[in-house]
């Protein structure tokens, strides 16, 4: 049986360049049946046939001459979309497989503006997660969370010596032993939904890295955000919707 890396295969198959399909690998959007391919230099059978999911598209929710906010697909780095909608520049980030609202600036003055707000946690940020388990009552984790890279990969933890952090969780719809919640988080700690869901023993449903069973994607979505009296809302992705 011959066999090739998958990045080769996937770049005849789908006409692209080694580059580009060792990205979509990377982005965690191609399958052979329903196994997700997790190493673009594997090696694997050269006649494999991949299957490649869709990436939906960037869909803008407001613009005015201070601000640009959209709904950020999943499987998107926030960087890519700062190339996208050049001059503006990001105001905060998401996770590559975090869907949902994200904010640009177009100048400096409302950015240290927002930025003020956002350090004096005057944000409202709600999201929207699938976890693994059920949670029947509002919970509250107050715990601070260290975060440390390591090849170039941020990884949290609850620790003493890390920073304040404050998640508000509220169930609301348990299917099959998993849980669709409402969070609400305070400070915005770097990965700090992923980490304190984890130390409750509730990991995000497709977050290996904090304990989550293996899925399309991260099931977390960045859904409605208040800044300095406007409201930006994303509404939830079919995933979302169809996965009870």
């Amino acid at each position: 049986m011959e066999k090739e890396k998958a990045y080769k295969i996937l770049a005849i198959q789908e006409g692209l360049s080694n580059s580009e399909a060792k990205s979509m690998i990377d982005r965690g959007l191609v399958y052979v049946g329903n196994k997700k391919v997790m190493i673009a230099r594997g090696d694997i059978d050269a006649r494999t046939i991949f299957r490649v999911e869709k990436i939906d598209k960037i869909r803008p929710i407001f613009e005015n001459d201070d601000l640009i906010v959209v709904d950020k697909p999943a499987h998107v780095n926030s960087d890519e979309i700062e190339r996208q909608f050049k001059p503006a520049v990001l105001l905060h980030r998401l996770d590559r497989e975090t869907s949902g609202v994200l904010m640009l600036v177009k100048n400096e003055e409302f950015r240290a503006k927002a930025i003020k707000e956002f350090k004096q946690d005057r944000v409202y940020k709600e999201y929207i997660a699938w976890v693994e388990g059920i949670v029947s009552e509002p919970v509250e984790v107050d715990k601070p969370i260290l975060t440390q890279k390591k090849n170039n990969k941020a990884y949290s933890n609850v620790s003493s010596k890390g920073k304040p952090a404050r998640t508000e969780i509220f169930p609301d719809i348990v299917s099959a032993k998993k849980t669709k919640i409402k969070c609400i988080i305070h400070h915005g700690r770097t990965h700090q939904i992923r980490t304190h869901l984890r130390y409750i023993d509730h990991p995000i449903i497709g977050d290996e890295q904090y304990g989550g069973r293996r899925a399309k994607r991260v099931m977390l979505h960045a859904y409605k955000v208040r800044l300095l009296g406007m409201e930006f809302t994303a509404p939830e992705p079919k995933t979302f919707v169809s996965f009870e």
